[in-house]
């Protein structure tokens, strides 16, 4: 078992990222907000105030997790979308971690067709 991490820094590939999964029968995908620890401690802490002035227009990331069986999803993902015209490869759209989980307790929700 896996766990696939998506750190999409282009929110406008979000639906297009989740279709994907369930295109490959990923149901247990979790969407997080997030922020760039460069952008936090330039709004929090004074001292790093200088650092606003290097960051770019996009101020959140989504954080996409899921779990799969196959090591080789992200590259399922990367490829399906490639089809669409859309490159995650593409420098700071997003970063792909795929871990070995050890183990995983808990079933996830199904989602239920309507």
């Amino acid at each position: 078992m896996y766990l696939l991490m998506i750190v999409l820094n282009r929110e406008e590939y979000l639906e297009d990222v989740l279709s994907c999964f369930l295109e490959l029968g990923i149901e247990d995908a979790i969407t997080v907000d997030a922020e760039s620890m460069k952008r936090s401690l330039a709004a929090q802490v004074p001292i790093f105030a200088g650092l606003r002035l290097d960051l770019g227009r996009r101020p959140f990331s989504k954080i996409i997790t899921a779990t799969s069986d196959d090591r080789n999803t992200g590259n399922e993902v990367i490829r399906l979308l490639k089809e669409v015209d859309i490159d995650l490869e593409a420098p700071g759209v997003c970063r792909i971690y795929t871990l070995k989980l050890d183990s995983l307790l808990g079933t996830p929700e199904t989602i239920e067709e309507i």
